[in-house]
């Protein structure tokens, strides 16, 4: 019997293990040279935690560039928007002194006309005095002559004329000399207002080139912010993963919350302010208006206008009284009728309607169509009004806003229509609109007309 041969089976494993032996080397070299896999149950690790952090962070500080310069493009747009409207009431300004030099101008002529009428009736009754008091019969030459060489005091020397003529001539003599200094001087005052005239209408043509480039300025400005606008936006939303639409979506919400909550917090400071401050002074009243029974801070039936819109931050507090005494019936009643009824027509600089309006333009034909003329630039119309303080609005004043604390500096006037509400011309770009007093920020003067 033979007995089994047990190297065979040891052969072949070594024969095996000879040939397995570069596979486990080249395995194990592997596993020491390729990075460990982490496993997907245990979650992200901490540098992946700390890359999107990162990520993050710079996500956030370029949403917070882009919002910082879609807000220096709006501000660029309201400043060149600014500009423009200052330019047109400078050209409104200039527009009105020259029609005033040349009204002076016509008065200052026939002034002079006259004048020069009177002088040469003097002068010929002057003559006819000479001739029948002294008998002779002089041409209008001689008469000159007498009258421009001190002939007359070589005629009243003259004895033998002296009991004849002095009488006679003393009072005519001394007509014409005040007629003469009356038409020198009318002649002169008109000649004063042609040269004030030719300067205000060179200023009034200067004024309007100005206005035109501020006009082609904005208009630049318009169309350059929206370019960026609209690259800002897309960037945005290509950020924060949604559409454009819904980011300026988003930032609309947002301005009309930060202007909503600027509008309460300027009402609540007015509202703090009104018990303490003194009963307005009565101011004049419009012949065509009835006054008004109530005291002003009272208001029993407020003014049923719809809610105004917010308005941007303004760090000067407002000080309107928190609610308005009914309108008056008459002119102020026809005047917000009337400018309600331009509410969607557009804004042109120097324009009084009957299509298109500037600030000015729209209150001097709301208050003509409440019976009363007001020049078409915003400073003449605070000067020909009552000023009054903010806590005596009533719907018909008017509101004013200027550079400076000098009604000169005045560019901007509305409408006030009651209930914190104002009807306007806003500038190029902005139709006639109702909203907010402060839909800017707190003007600076109100009046009456």
């Amino acid at each position: 019997m033979r007995r089994p041969d047990r190297t065979r089976p040891l052969a072949r494993r070594a024969r095996l293990a000879r040939l397995c032996a570069p596979l486990l080397v080249c395995a194990l070299a592997a596993s020491l040279v390729a990075p460990a896999q982490a496993d997907p149950d245990e979650g992200p690790s901490r540098q992946d935690v700390r890359d999107a952090r990162a990520a993050e962070a710079g996500a956030a500080d370029q949403v917070t560039r882009i919002q910082d310069a879609l807000a220096a493009a709006y501000a660029e747009l309201d400043a060149a928007a600014e500009a423009a409207g200052r330019a047109a009431e400078a050209y409104n300004g200039a527009r009105w002194r020259a029609q005033k030099a040349r009204a002076e101008l016509r008065t200052a002529e026939a002034k002079s006309r006259r004048a020069a009428a009177t002088l040469e009736a003097q002068r010929e009754t002057y003559r006819r005095t000479l001739i029948s008091t002294v008998g002779t019969d002089l041409d209008l030459s001689a008469f000159t002559a007498l009258v421009e060489a001190d002939g007359v005091a070589s005629l009243l020397a003259d004895s033998s004329a002296v009991d004849r003529v002095q009488a006679a001539l003393q009072v005519q003599r001394e007509a014409y000399l005040v007629a003469s200094d009356e038409a020198e001087e009318a002649e002169q005052a008109a000649d004063r207002a042609a040269a004030r005239a030719t300067d205000a209408a060179s200023e009034a043509l200067a004024a309007r080139d100005a206005a035109l480039a501020a006009e082609a300025d904005a208009a630049d400005t318009a169309r350059a912010v929206e370019v960026t606008r609209t690259r800002l936006v897309r960037r945005l939303a290509s950020l924060q993963g949604v559409t454009a639409a819904l980011v300026q979506e988003r930032r609309d919400r947002a301005a009309e919350a930060a202007r909503e909550q600027a509008r309460a917090e300027r009402e609540a400071q007015a509202a703090e302010r009104q018990p303490a401050q003194a009963d307005p002074q009565p101011v004049a009243q419009d012949p065509g208006q009835q006054p008004d029974p109530q005291p002003v801070a009272q208001d029993p039936q407020p003014d049923p206008q719809p809610d105004p819109q917010p308005v941007a931050e303004d760090p000067e507090p407002a000080t309107p009284t928190p609610a308005d005494p009914p309108a008056p019936s008459g002119g102020a009643s026809a005047a917000i009728a009337f400018a309600r009824a331009q509410i969607g027509e557009p804004y042109r600089w120097g324009a009084a309607g009957p299509d298109a309006w500037d600030c000015s333009g729209l209150t001097a034909g709301a208050w003509r169509a409440g019976g009363k003329y007001l020049p078409h630039y915003s400073v003449a119309q605070y000067e020909a009004s009552t000023p009054i303080p903010a806590a005596a609005l009533r719907p018909g004043d008017l509101v004013f806003w200027g550079s400076g604390g000098s009604p000169s500096s005045i560019y901007h006037v509305a409408l006030y229509a009651g209930s914190g509400v104002i009807i306007h011309a806003p500038r190029t770009g902005r139709p006639v609109t109702e909203e907010s007093m402060y839909y800017w920020r707190t003007p600076d003067f109100y009046a009456r007309p």
